[in-house]
């Protein structure tokens, strides 16, 4: 499968083959947040992208080193810090971000560096583009000679006349061409953090951190670097001319940009009202399992349109999942009758649901294409189940079909109560536990150990015939978020 996995490349424009600079050995660059606030929806979409990309290509067969960077030294930290220290307001939104990203459940970056950690690098790349004449210091400040890279624009294939680098006006009149970037900025009043460099006492500028940190950790030239469409220019743009420029090699070999999302059809925005957190939905009731099956319920290069209606979709889906991988593992299933030692339909059901599903996923990261021979089986089988079509010799190959997909989806082991149990004590903790839905707060205190005793008592009621107590408990643990399902292999509880 290895050799057969393409991705559309921004800087070519094209579905290409991915082919790795070490062969088994994946690096890949992913520019994270900037830490002046939580992170919210559109934010956690490329984090839940860029950890399926490394989880598929770790089931593919290579080995994925993912770096994906903190930006606590920046512009708009000073801004929302306002009379606050801005070092501690990087301090506490960087643990924000990680407390709630960790809420996703898809595991951590192979490292997560913050750009104040990395200022001697910062320094020295600095110097060999100024050793280089590709970049000139002037009243403290150290600018990039953009004219000087004759493929500026390669990437987002724009007219560099008609470039504007979005910087502010505080040092318009030091630069030779308006079009030239910062790499470092002279220290201001009121800015509490800054740094000693050969040109003076300051701080560095945005895409210098990140070239800095990518080939400190993956060299001059790695495999793969990715972000949100909205960095393509000019963070991704200015991070290849410094890159390139200093060493003279291809930064990254491949371009990968996740599109924005949209909130029930409008652009997020605090003004329009519909921004949130990751933790705005986990207090709305929400499950972290359907939040990441609906950021990925259509292909990264596609935008999303991110719906309440479409949010309890996928909470269904992945309760439909579940249920199914319950069912076919705890039911006991009669022997096939004509049981021959050749494969039954069930098992090429599930291996063509597997092919298919590889293949999706080899073909440009297609999650939606991925995720619909799955459902397709979920569906084929249930039926086949109904209608008594189903066998003990079925269950192996329908199970290892679903923990292929959940290698790399990881949605069926439910850890949601986990993070409802997190958010309620952040809730407390921080007095917002009024802003938490109704069926949230009736699972405060429920653990599995109390919930379990619950059934035992009501299976003892059922024998004992005291149906009225068996109701009574039923009706109490529907109360508190769990649902219960009798058969004939016993009773089993999950919560809704």
């Amino acid at each position: 499968m290895a050799d057969h996995i393409s991705f559309y490349d921004t800087r070519t424009r094209e579905v290409r083959a991915f082919e790795p600079r070490d062969g088994g050995r994946v690096a890949i660059y992913v520019c994270g947040p900037t830490v002046y606030s939580r992170i919210h929806i559109g934010n956690a979409r490329p984090f839940v992208v860029f950890s399926l990309l490394k989880r598929f290509l770790a089931h593919a067969g290579f080995e994925v080193f993912l770096v994906i960077n903190v930006t606590d030294v920046n512009d708009k930290i000073y801004a929302a810090a306002g009379e606050r220290s801005s070092v501690e307001l990087a301090a506490a939104m960087t643990e924000a971000y990680r407390s709630d990203t960790d809420r996703l459940a898809l595991g951590r970056p192979d490292a997560e560096p913050l750009a104040s950690e990395w200022i001697e690098a910062i320094v020295e790349e600095i110097e060999a583009l100024l050793d280089a004449g590709c970049a000139y210091a002037a009243g403290g400040d150290v600018y990039f000679r953009v004219r000087r890279d004759s493929a500026y624009g390669a990437l987002s294939r724009r007219d560099v006349d008609a470039m504007d680098q979005g910087e502010d006006n505080d040092g318009a009149d030091l630069k030779e061409d308006p079009l030239d970037f910062a790499l470092w900025k002279a220290h201001k009043a009121g800015e509490d953090s800054a740094w000693d460099a050969p040109w003076g006492r300051g701080r560095p500028g945005w895409h210098i951190e990140c070239s800095a940190m990518a080939m400190e950790y993956l060299g001059e030239s790695f495999d793969l670097h990715g972000g949100g469409e909205d960095l393509m220019f000019p963070h991704h743009e200015n991070e290849i001319a410094q890159s390139e420029s200093a060493t003279h090699r291809t930064f990254a070999r491949h371009w990968f940009h996740v599109r924005f999302l949209l909130v029930e059809g409008r652009k997020m925005s605090k003004s329009e009202g519909n921004f949130y957190t990751l933790r705005d939905l986990l207090l709305r009731g929400y499950k972290t399992s359907a939040i990441r099956m609906l950021l990925i319920s259509v292909p990264y290069r596609r935008q999303l349109n991110f719906t309440f209606e479409g949010l309890a979709a996928e909470t269904v889906a992945v309760e439909k999942l579940r249920t199914f991988r319950d069912r076919i593992a705890n039911t006991k299933w009669a022997a096939r009758p004509d049981s021959d030692g050749v494969a039954s339909e069930v098992a090429e059901m599930a291996r063509e649901a597997r092919t298919n599903f590889r293949a999706a996923l080899a073909d440009d990261l297609n999650t939606a294409d991925a995720r619909a021979p799955i459902f397709e089986l979920v569906r084929a089988v249930n039926a086949r189940a109904d209608s008594g079509k189903f066998f003990a010799e079925d269950v192996l190959p329908i199970l290892e079909a679903l923990r292929e997909f959940d290698r790399v989806f990881a949605v069926l082991e439910d850890h949601d109560a986990e993070w409802t149990t997190f958010t309620l004590d952040w809730a407390e903790r921080e007095g917002k536990l009024g802003q938490a839905a109704p069926e949230l707060l009736a699972t405060r205190g429920v653990t599995d150990e109390k919930i379990q005793a619950l059934v035992e008592e009501r299976d003892q009621a059922k024998r004992r015939r005291d149906f009225k107590r068996a109701d009574a408990i039923r009706n109490e643990l529907a109360g508190m978020g769990i649902l219960l399902e009798d058969s004939k292999d016993g009773t089993r509880w999950k919560r809704k």
